[in-house]
Parts: structure tokens; sequence; C-alpha cells
């Protein structure tokens, strides 16, 4: 819109007639400094191990550690990696009216089956000169993941694409199943499963238990790929861990499912009685 090429306006002038400052017009983003990037992979590696670290818990583990760091900068980093203490805390606020939060549904309910519940989350990833952001979208009986993306911001766009991905592959579920992020509280999130006619469920507020398989995803996935290959870039990061996620899938033995892999227990559970059940479309 502002151009230096305009013969009759300085950019001055332009910058006054669109009330910004010239400084604004020349500034750049910078990224964060690489003892920023350090603490925030410091913090992501302590969170897996003490989830109920708050920043002010954060930031004397990390003086322990000799870094020099304040609480305030330790809430900037744990805001900016989409990370929040998780504790039971008073309710001392009101949500926006128009930001719609839904009942957990998975209360009491005996999960049988693939395709009955699916879940979603988002966790953060260190790059060697940044990080991204990594949502997935898992089958909760099975533990399958269905579908999942790398971004570089927390954009909701992202999250809707692994949404769709996941229902064009393998159908819908009965429930899907989020916490209360922003991202999975926003009208094209919501709309979308809405539009599938699928049951929303959110989890309780600071309550991580209740989307617990995949905190346990997220676990596994940084102690056997994300911490051991240090990535350099946003595309080896998506090669390492798509194959990591496919070989979860498909090689991975399961503890809880005496040793079948989840993909195994999702195509064994798509067939109930020697017939496909109509709601459970068949893996590929």
């Amino acid at each position: 819109m502002i151009g230096a090429g305009r013969e009759n306006m300085s950019i001055t002038r332009q910058c006054q007639l669109l009330s910004i400052s010239r400084s604004r017009l020349y500034y750049k983003k910078k990224g964060e400094s690489a003892l920023n990037l350090i603490l925030m992979r410091v913090i992501d590696e302590q969170f897996l191990i003490t989830p109920y670290y708050g920043s002010r818990q954060m930031a004397r583990h990390l003086r322990r550690m000799g870094y020099c760091v304040s609480r305030k900068r330790m809430r900037r980093l744990m805001r900016l990696m989409g990370i929040k203490a998780i504790y039971q805390a008073p309710r001392t606020s009101t949500p926006h009216p128009e930001h719609v939060k839904y009942p957990y549904l998975l209360n009491g309910l005996d999960i049988q089956r693939s395709n009955q519940v699916w879940c979603t989350d988002i966790t953060y990833i260190p790059i060697k000169r940044g990080f991204l952001y990594l949502v997935a979208v898992m089958d909760w009986y099975s533990r399958k993941v269905l579908s999942w993306r790398i971004s570089n911001t927390l954009d909701v766009d992202f999250c809707v694409e692994a949404l769709m991905e996941a229902i064009t592959h393998y159908g819908k579920p009965l429930i899907f199943n989020t916490d209360q992020g922003s991202q999975f509280t926003s009208f094209p999130f919501t709309n979308a499963l809405k539009d599938h006619d699928i049951k929303i469920s959110m989890d309780g507020k600071g309550r991580w238990m209740d989307n617990v398989f995949i905190e346990r995803l997220w676990r596994s996935l940084k102690y056997e790929c994300v911490y051991l290959h240090h990535f350099e870039c946003g595309k080896e990061a998506k090669y390492l861990i798509g194959k990591w996620i496919d070989h979860y899938n498909m090689n991975r033995p399961h503890s809880t499912f005496d040793g079948q892999t989840p993909h195994e227990v999702y195509v064994n559970r798509n067939t109930l009685n020697g017939s496909t059940h109509p709601d459970i479309p068949l893996a590929a």
C-alpha cells in the first residue's frame, strides 16, 4: 500500500494519511534469541516431567540450573509455547461470551471400538533456529494417529486441515474430544465438527487426564524422536516426525493391547461380529 515510487507523495506523508508511524513501516519482527530457544527446549523437557510447574516454579527450576531468568520471561515463553500449568485453579474470570465451551462427554463412557471417540491436541516442537507446533488427531480406543499437521503459528487453519484429513480417510467419530484451547473452541473448528454431526466434548479446565492418551503420545514422540534428533529445520522435523508416527502406528507394539500395534487394533475393532459396522469404515 505504501511505496517509495509515488512521485507526488513522500513516505512520511503516506504514513500520516494512514495514521501509522514511519518506524512501524520499517520494523521487521525478530525471531527469538539463541538463549530463549535454549530456554524453551529446557522448559519443554521439564514440562513433560512436571506438568504442574507454572511460570514461577519453572523460573526457580531454571535458576537452579544456572540460567538467570525472571518469572516474566518464563510467563512469556510458556505462553508462546502454548504451555499452561496443570492444576485446579479458582474461577476468577468469566469466559468471553463468544468463546463457547462444551461439556466433557467421556465420564463413565465405555469406549469399546474404533471411531467411537477421537481426540486432538497441540504440542511444541523445537528446531535449531526456532520452533514449530504439531497437532494430531488420534482414535481414542486404538491410540492410532489418524492425521497430523505441522505449523509455525498457532492459527486454527492447520488444526482444521488435520481434522478434515482424518474424516476424509477414516469417516467420522461419534464424539470428538479436545481441550479448551482457542483453536478448538473457535468457530471454524467447532463448525467443522457440527457440519459432520459429530458430538463435541471438551476437557475440564486444567485437567490433562481428560485427554490423557494423546498426552502420552507426546511424551513418547519427544523422548523417542524429537529430543534424539535435534531438528535442523522444519523440513527435517516433518520428515522424521512422519517417519516416527508411521512406525508408531504400524510397527510399535502397545503394552495396553498385548503387543498389538495401534493400526492392528484399529482395523480389528472396525469389524464387529464378522461384518463391518456401518458407522466405522475400514482403514486403508
